[in-house]
């Protein structure tokens, strides 16, 4: 721990206060796979993902849920959890930026350079069922 210094004596820092939260109750979690990653969501996250087949404002749903997370209660899937599914509103499709991969040779005259643009589609989560 921190400590300052005065002429009236050691008092600890201000940022070495111990900070305790209160506990809030939270909104229902899941954790979902897409796209061969997942991500931990719950209702109104917006993620980027890898893109999908599906054009912008139509509604999604994610089956793949691997666990559900209420409050203190927690449901875990082998591998997924039965009857558990999360509704989500495409936003837009589009590209990231661009990145550019360069291949060389040394002493061979060889140098390829080529950019690449991943996918992607931005999803808004609106429900998460279990």
């Amino acid at each position: 721990m921190w400590y300052i210094h005065r002429q009236e004596g050691v008092i600890p820092a201000p940022d070495s206060e111990p900070v305790i939260k209160e506990r809030q109750v939270q909104a229902m979690h899941a954790i979902i796979e897409t796209g061969g990653k997942q991500y931990k969501v719950t209702e109104g996250d917006v993620l980027y993902i890898e893109k999908l087949n599906a054009e912008a404002g139509e509604a999604v749903t994610f089956d793949k849920v691997l666990a559900v997370i209420d409050g203190d209660k927690a449901t875990f899937g082998a591998p997924t959890v039965a009857g558990a599914s999360v509704a989500a509103n495409v936003v837009k499709n589009g590209k990231g930026k661009k990145i550019l991969v360069f291949k060389y040779k040394p002493k061979k005259n060889y140098r390829r350079r080529q950019g690449h643009r991943q996918p992607y589609t931005k999803v808004e989560i609106t429900a998460v069922k279990a």
